[in-house]
């Protein structure tokens, strides 16, 4: 999952997935966002280990938050001053001067890690001639591996996701499987560049892992976490560790 190697920033012209516009309106000059489809999710409970089942892949947009925020920073009036009052270094010949640049910004590249979450099994509503509950299931299918009947899923809510950028609708789902639902390992469609691993979490560790920061997760799983304990966590009568 975290071998990830050569990541490289280039423009995007062109995107099956995105759009990107500027918007212009009275309130604010402009503003920039990008038209994507709506999505479904969905929190999936193994009732066989009682854990849920998440995924796991890289995020190209939080790697690259995380290598802005590792860039240094610009230095302060009194930190330049310090600076020039300091010797000065010796000259770096010409031909070594491009090593010595690519050291600096390799230097300040994060691991592939750092773009790696947690997240809930979703995907994109593209295909207008399914309902969300059909989409659902077959993300359910490819990411996870488990074959889950629409009828056994069951619709948690809806609501806004991305505001400030896609302003996609998401639609979240609940579904129980069990070993016999299971067909397959999963892991999405490398022919569509996803690279999903399966994650499994014990439910009785389900909320101290919602609520550790060390953990990069989405707030769809954090959310779905704690509508299970308030809704379904009595059911099976074990301690989500509140």
């Amino acid at each position: 999952m975290e071998q990830i190697n050569n990541i490289k920033v280039v423009p995007c012209t062109s995107s099956n997935y995105l759009r990107p516009f500027r918007v212009h309106y009275n309130q604010v000059s402009r503003y920039s966002l990008i038209a994507r489809y709506h999505l479904v999710s969905v929190l999936i409970f193994n009732t066989t280990s009682h854990c849920f089942i998440l995924v796991k892949q890289f995020r190209p947009a939080v790697y690259m938050s995380e290598w802005e925020r590792s860039k240094p920073k610009p230095l302060q009036p009194a930190e330049e001053e310090s600076l020039e009052a300091a010797p000065a270094e010796p000259k770096v010949p010409e031909e070594d001067k491009a090593g010595e640049t690519s050291k600096v910004t390799s230097s300040h590249q994060p691991p592939a890690s750092a773009g790696v979450t947690y997240e809930l099994c979703a995907g994109l509503v593209d295909k207008p001639n399914l309902s969300l509950e059909e989409i659902a299931r077959q993300e359910v299918l490819e990411e996870c591996g488990y074959d889950v009947p629409v009828a056994k899923l069951r619709k948690i809510t809806s609501y806004r996701s991305g505001v400030g950028v896609t302003g996609s609708k998401q639609t979240m789902f609940y579904a129980e499987v069990s070993e016999e639902n299971r067909v397959g390992e999963g892991g999405g469609k490398p022919q569509e560049g996803e690279l999903i691993e399966v994650v499994k979490v014990p439910l009785h560790e389900a909320m101290t892992f919602a609520f550790d920061e060390s953990i990069p997760k989405t707030m769809g799983v954090i959310f779905s976490f704690i509508w299970f304990h308030s809704n379904m966590s009595p059911k099976y009568k074990i301690s989500t560790n509140v």
